[in-house]
């Protein structure tokens, strides 16, 4: 079992990983041993995940989800399988903390009279300065 929070546990055989061969760091073996981890998670049908954080998951996840809800995460940056097993497990964890954050929602503001008027200020200070740039007399037909 995988702890997320203290609420969320994800079972292992809701991870499924795929491992290939990776470019990037690996000397000699880069060509040889498959590093690089492809870890599958089914979030769509996972039962540890409450329906609201499954949302925000699918969410936050973006171009990492596909249709049917699944997630895929690659992880290639270091030489070893077991450490690119991990990171592709940390990832997967944070993206989950992260969207059982419930966002703040965002509260109606106005401005207020004051910045209305400088806004107003400003506006003419530079219609202002633009007027004063204007040729003098004479029409602009002859361009």
């Amino acid at each position: 079992m995988i702890e997320v929070t203290p609420a969320i546990r994800l079972d292992d055989a809701e991870l499924r990983f795929q491992f290939k061969l990776a470019s990037g760091p690996g000397g000699q073996n880069v060509n040889k041993v498959a590093t690089a981890a492809e870890l599958r998670f089914d979030a769509a049908h996972s039962p540890s995940l409450p329906e609201a954080v499954r949302a925000r998951l699918l969410a936050l996840a973006g171009s990492r989800a596909t249709q049917d809800g699944e997630l895929l995460i690659t992880a290639r940056r270091f030489r070893s399988q077991e450490r690119n097993r991990q990171d592709a497990i940390e990832r997967l964890i944070a993206l989950i903390q992260k969207a059982v954050e419930v966002p703040k929602p965002r509260l109606k503001t106005r401005p207020s009279r004051a910045a209305k008027q400088r806004r107003m200020d400003a506006k003419r200070r530079v219609g202002e300065k633009k007027q004063t740039r204007r040729p003098l007399g004479g029409s602009r037909d002859d361009d």
